[in-house]
């Protein structure tokens, strides 16, 4: 049994139900802006507001299984890429001040909701920015990041920005066309419409750029056995946004929602694909920088009491608030 690879598998997941489940929150932050003051802005607000904190549960422990899984890797990417993950921490915790604060202090509301807007551009962007300037590789010297200040700042690392909000926004749409009735959903569908063309434009952009960044990437996806996956990965997201698409204006809500976590989740697959076995892509491996074995061992267990909390605690919370938003919160037992 390897621990190592184990382990690997347990962040990658925690990294992924992240970005699916927070992705949406943050998409309802960026989209905030366009909606009607009032109903509009508290509805889409209140559709998020049982799950929001909770979702971001999954992000600590990301970064604390890298930190105590893989900490060679942590010491290298926290210094290379410090400038982005403070940015994100610090989004994160203005836009949850807001949150509550738009409530509490109603004759600030409008600098509160600009707030929850900003905080959520803010982060979502620090991300996208993060993941690009890993992607692109990061300066490694020994076993310490020999780069400077502003490595992480590229053409590329920006494109991944600008695509992550992109994205981000179009959960956030797809999950009101889902939780939400009347002139906020119809607006949801109307940006959902303009979004998935604009994703599909930016993952494309993102992936014709990727094999050139380093040469472990042109290999996995151009000699064989890559090609393997890469002619049907194009087809699997063409199939899912094509459903998407389809599913944007009719019934049932639900199915936008799913077919975008397709379109995600084989992002995230291809991404996988591109870096394994690598934590720091072309530079370390997972093995090189993994902890002792009796250390994964002791934290396996604490994982393992852990996460089937984690996914009780969310999946009971989803299963509460599974119904439409009204203008005072959830309708009761999931009803309409």
């Amino acid at each position: 049994m390897d621990l190592t690879v184990i382990w690997a598998g347990i962040i990658a997941i925690a990294v992924a139900a992240y970005v699916l489940m927070d992705g949406f929150d943050l998409g309802i932050g960026i989209l905030f802006p366009k909606f009607r003051v009032g109903r509009e802005r508290d509805a889409a607000m209140n559709a998020i507001a049982p799950v929001w904190d909770g979702n971001e549960t999954w992000l600590v422990m990301g970064g604390g299984g890298l930190l105590a899984a893989f900490p060679l890797a942590y010491a290298i990417v926290l210094p290379a890429l410090y400038a982005p993950l403070i940015a994100m921490l610090l989004a994160l915790v203005f836009r949850g001040v807001a949150f509550e604060f738009r409530w509490r202090d109603p004759g600030h509301r409008r600098f509160w909701d600009f707030a929850f807007f900003g905080g959520s551009l803010v982060a979502t962007f620090a991300q996208g920015i993060t993941l690009g300037a890993l992607l692109q590789g990061i300066t490694v010297s020994g076993r310490a990041y020999a780069g400077g200040w502003w490595e992480w700042a590229s053409w590329f690392s920006l494109l991944t920005g600008v695509s992550l909000v992109i994205g981000y926004a179009l959960l956030g749409a797809t999950w009101l066309i889902w939780k939400t009735e009347g002139p906020l959903q119809a607006d949801a569908r109307r940006f959902a419409r303009l979004l998935l063309p604009a994703l599909l434009v930016a993952l494309a952009a993102v992936s014709l750029a990727t094999p050139f960044l380093e040469g472990q990437y042109w290999q996995r996806w151009f000699v064989w056995p890559g090609l393997l996956v890469t002619v049907p990965m194009p087809l699997l997201v063409a199939v899912a946004a094509f459903l998407l698409w389809r599913g944007i204006p009719r019934a049932p809500d639900w199915r936008p929602f799913v077919w975008t976590l397709a379109i995600f989740g084989l992002s995230f697959a291809g991404l996988a694909i591109s870096i394994w076995p690598d934590v720091i892509p072309g530079r370390v491996t997972i093995w090189e920088a993994a902890a002792p074995h009796s250390s994964q061992l002791f934290m396996l267990i604490g994982a393992g009491v852990l996460i089937p909390l984690i996914l009780a605690y969310t999946g009971w919370a989803y299963w509460v608030f599974r119904g439409k938003v009204g203008d005072e919160g959830y309708h009761a037992h999931g009803d309409h």
